[in-house]
């Protein structure tokens, strides 16, 4: 018997290619580019930074972003999931940053998918670091001071 012959059979795909998915979430979401996303939290809409510790390692924090890995996403920002932060309220307006814009686009689209007003940074850290917008080193003196990082 072949090996394919022990392979399970292929499930049926709402999408042809993860392009076509990420194309899907981009469709329902109103992107926002790296100024906007910092005018957007002067008035009051919070920037959750989805990256994990070693890329914020790399390529450093935005002052003020809170920070929730994403596989802690949706439990974290959910008003309702009996694992979400204070700040997780349904009239909160949330700014989802990673390195370069595709996973945030992905999270941006979920959290839309249960309600809550969400959108993502255009080319992620990379583009608000091209912007010439603040960015710190990680890790810095008083973490805390800088950014609010979630743990599970």
């Amino acid at each position: 018997m072949s090996a394919l012959a022990s392979e399970p059979p292929r499930r049926a795909a709402r999408f042809a290619s993860v392009d076509a998915l990420l194309a899907d979430a981009r469709s329902r979401l109103v992107r926002v580019s790296p100024h906007q996303a910092a005018h957007r939290t002067r008035a009051g809409a919070r920037l959750v930074d989805i990256r994990p510790q070693w890329q914020r390692e790399a390529d450093g924090i935005v002052p003020g972003a809170l920070h929730v890995d994403r596989n802690h996403l949706e439990w974290r920002l959910h008003p309702e999931s009996g694992a979400s932060l204070a700040e997780a309220t349904w009239d909160a307006e949330w700014i989802v940053l990673c390195t370069e814009g595709y996973t945030s686009s992905l999270a941006a689209a979920a959290l839309r998918s249960l309600g809550l007003d969400a959108t993502d940074v255009v080319g992620g850290i990379h583009a608000w670091r091209a912007a010439g917008l603040p960015v710190d080193t990680f890790p810095i003196a008083d973490v805390g001071a800088a950014v609010k990082t979630v743990v599970p």
